[in-house]
């Protein structure tokens, strides 16, 4: 199935389903992020690193020795995926997998390529793989190169007294290639290190901070590494390189979420930081970098802050499901935690009998946050937003899917019966969920906001029908968010139900709680 037919179901289900969404607006449906830059490829490229080159290379540097050390270590390949399931197949496999062919240069870096050999289906996979590697049964596959890459220490020879270093220099010039040889590494190889921050310019007195635990990715030809950033934004490639390196932030993030770009059907986007030397690269990103780099980067750091923060010794509050997808949508103001990879929706009866045998396409493909960037100014509107679903996502951990249908049942029939209102009126079936799902969000993304950028507490969510005062009232008098989280249970659907939970739970401030929710009611 192609990905424009999967795409254009999954518009549909979004267009029905969250128009009120999980979040501070309503949801209409849109284009994700900008519009997609598609890769443009100059020419094809000799690959210094196919087995021939390599050994013709040894040969060059030692005419005495027979050459057998040279024996192929790596295949390229490129796999053409059939659907989904052959596409999780070999994710599952652990391959680094890129959509364009690296041995071309690359005239326009962008987010995708798509080879117009295949329409709009699901492109060619390309990746390197070892020589005995194993390749799963019905996915189709070519095999482009033998390859032979060396792993050897830089800083020593082999105790043949073979220099590998030499070797594949030798290897770059005998190929044409030779002007990508870094100079500070004509001698040796290096580990490419540095660091990725970004600017908020209302925190930290505007002073870059860390990119924190996003993938970056290199590669020269058919040798790839890659390696996370830590919490502060440092990295070190555990490869070693010699030549000029294409270098690429991947936002699959180690604490579990990926930022995707959904027009392509991707887990996670990829963005371009073009060339940089075998030494390694640095980068600052800000509000006048790329858009779409710095939002990306922003909503990483945001969720990255929120799942650190989770922590007991810290806001001690359940964590949202793993293998988290969140999309940027730039043509919408709005938000939602809808959920939907992990099943919201696509599971509840109406939806699935809407979509029959597209139910299970979607939940693959379909997000579980989307962020509306359309208004977004800065890193701080990020930040809110971001924070604000993945409360939302934290109380999903914690209540499951059921009662997250029925929260997605009120929304959607009271944006019918409402003309359009934002989360209804506050009646009609299913509104308490909607009432005790939206304070929860609302106060935490106010309280999470002050500790960011200090100040008051702002008012986030308080012009609604609902009551996020409630719950920073009682903050105000000793409790904290961990108290509110765990009393938001399975059996918590409206205000009534939750004043008994906290009163059930917190005897002995009972006329505290007693006083706030009658104020409030």
């Amino acid at each position: 199935m192609s990905r424009i037919a999967v795409f254009s179901v999954l518009c549909a289900l979004l267009a029905a389903c969250t128009k009120a969404g999980f979040g501070p607006a309503a949801l209409p449906v849109g284009i994700p992020e900008a519009e997609p830059t598609m890769i443009v490829l100059g020419k094809k490229l000799e690959n210094p690193y196919t087995t021939e080159n390599m050994r013709d290379a040894f040969t060059s540097l030692y005419p005495s020795k027979s050459g057998t050390e040279i024996q192929t270590t790596h295949l390229y390949v490129r796999f053409l995926p059939d659907n989904e399931d052959e596409m999780e197949t070999l994710s599952s496999l652990g391959l680094d997998l890129v959509d364009y062919p690296v041995d071309y240069e690359i005239l326009v870096d962008g987010d995708y390529y798509q080879d117009p050999s295949v329409g709009e289906n699901i492109t060619w996979q390309y990746a390197v793989v070892p020589a005995d590697f194993e390749f799963p049964e019905g996915i189709r596959h070519e095999i482009l190169d033998d390859c032979f890459i060396t792993e050897t220490d830089p800083d020593t020879r082999a105790a043949d007294g073979i220099d590998w270093c030499a070797v594949e220099a030798e290897a770059f010039r005998i190929s044409g290639n030779g002007d990508m040889l870094a100079p500070e590494t004509r001698a040796g190889r290096v580990n490419p290190s540095g660091r990725i921050t970004i600017v908020d310019d209302e925190a930290n007195g505007g002073k870059p901070v860390g990119l924190s635990g996003v993938r970056v990715r290199c590669n020269t030809f058919v040798k790839f590494s890659n390696t996370f950033t830590d919490r502060d934004g440092y990295y070190t490639i555990p490869r070693t390189f010699s030549a000029d390196l294409k270098y690429r932030l991947v936002f699959k993030n180690e604490k579990g979420f990926a930022i995707g770009f959904n027009l392509i059907l991707q887990p996670a986007s990829a963005s371009s930081l073009g060339k940089g030397p075998a030494s390694g690269l640095s980068t600052t990103i800000t509000k006048d970098s790329d858009r779409t780099l710095f939002l990306r980067s922003a909503v990483n750091n945001a969720a990255y802050e929120y799942i650190s923060r989770c922590e007991e010794e810290d806001m001690d509050l359940t964590l949202p499901p793993e293998d988290l997808r969140i999309w940027l949508l730039s043509k919408l103001d709005a938000s939602s935690a809808i959920l939907m990879h992990h099943k919201v929706g696509v599971s509840h009866d109406l939806v699935k009998e809407f979509l029959g045998y597209f139910a299970s396409l979607i939940a693959f493909f379909a997000p579980d946050i989307t962020i509306g960037t359309k208004d977004m100014t800065g890193y701080s509107d990020a930040y809110r937003a971001t924070c604000h679903e993945l409360a939302h996502c934290s109380h999903f951990s914690q209540v499951g899917l059921d009662y997250w249908n029925r929260y997605l049942e009120y929304v959607l029939l009271s944006y019918v019966s409402t003309g359009g209102m934002t989360y209804g009126d506050g009646s009609g079936k299913y509104a308490g969920y909607c009432e005790v799902g939206e304070m929860w969000a609302y106060y935490m993304e106010s309280v999470m906001y002050q500790d960011r950028y200090g100040g008051p507490v702002p008012q986030f969510g308080t012009t609604f029908w609902f009551s996020p005062q409630i719950f920073r009232y009682l903050d105000e008098r000793g409790m904290d968010r961990s108290d509110f989280l765990e009393a938001l249970q399975t059996d918590v659907t409206c205000l009534d139900e939750l004043q008994d939970k906290l009163v059930s739970m917190y005897p002995s401030r009972e006329k505290t709680i007693e006083q706030v929710f009658f104020r409030y009611k």
